[in-house]
């Protein structure tokens, strides 16, 4: 197999993106003025492109696949195959949402309201597919950034990416609508996923990438029980968990090692103990693949 050349996106998902991989078994790291990392795996030639040009870029074959939003893919109107979805983005795991704002106490109270209106934004042709669909005819603009600045003297209303919300309502901005969901997606060049080599090897990639996303709100934990105090150990362990059982050298008792959100630990470890579980470890996990 020749080289997989590999997009990874620069910019607000570039920490994240080299951190899941790292997680994922791979070390990416990034040379100061570079755009080409280095990858300890040698079948991986990785290149740094700005999320918003990735999938033009994967589309012409200039790489063979990469990172990048499902927003850019719709933006760019890029016709490329999608080989996994990756939930995680800038502060980690989870989606992202282009939304319709406008000020707080202005007129705009809906998409209707913005006939013959402006609206800066980042997404052009993502927010003009949103408007055909609403039959609202406004006037789209380009934003190069600060675009939560300009209303209502610049743009009457913008659409914009957000996390939390945090940025916009600090602007006095408030949130109309929902223009678009997008997270994370691993993408191929059409012509590159139709080899066999560099297809298992991207399919190889995404089971690795969703494997650490799985588990990052994950912990294992591993316990000693005395066997006649099993069934209450196990019936405290959340009721679609199914933990592996396996004998000790005494004979009266057995280890209990599971996996469960860490979220319900504190609570749960208490718990365990009072029905019987000893030498409770609790250890982090890098992947889970089902």
């Amino acid at each position: 197999m020749s080289l997989l050349k590999l997009g990874i996106p620069k910019g607000s998902l570039q920490e994240s993106t080299i951190a899941l991989f790292r997680k994922a078994g791979f070390a990416i790291t990034v040379r100061s003025r570079s755009y080409f990392p280095d990858c300890d795996d040698p079948d991986i030639e990785c290149m740094l492109i700005r999320a918003q040009e990735m999938s033009r870029y994967v589309e012409e074959g200039v790489l063979d696949c990469g990172l990048t939003g499902k927003d850019w893919i719709v933006e760019n109107g890029s016709d490329v195959a999608e080989i996994a979805e990756l939930k995680y983005a800038k502060s980690g795991p989870g989606k992202v949402r282009w939304v319709l704002a406008a000020p707080e106490n202005g007129k705009i109270k809906s998409v209707k309201d913005l006939n013959g209106k402006r609206i800066a934004t980042e997404a052009v042709n993502m927010t003009k597919i949103y408007l055909a669909k609403h039959k609202v005819k406004a006037d789209v603009e380009f934003s190069w950034g600060a675009t939560e600045v300009k209303p209502p003297v610049l743009a009457d209303a913008i659409v914009e990416i957000t996390e939390t919300g945090s940025s916009l309502r600090d602007n006095k901005l408030a949130i109309i609508d929902t223009v678009m969901e997008s997270s994370t997606r691993l993408i191929a060049n059409k012509r590159a996923y139709a080899e066999p080599a560099k297809r298992q090897k991207m399919e190889e990639i995404a089971m690795l990438l969703q494997g650490a996303i799985a588990a990052e709100t994950k912990v294992g934990l591993m316990m000693n029980v005395p066997k006649k105090k099993l069934a209450a150990v196990i019936a405290v362990l959340p009721a679609l968990q199914k933990p592996t059982v396996s004998a000790l050298s005494d004979e009266g008792w057995v280890d209990v090692n599971t996996i469960v959100d860490e979220a319900l630990v504190r609570c749960l470890i208490p718990k365990l103990k009072a029905a019987g579980a000893s030498g409770i470890v609790e250890y982090p996990l890098n992947k889970i693949i089902p």
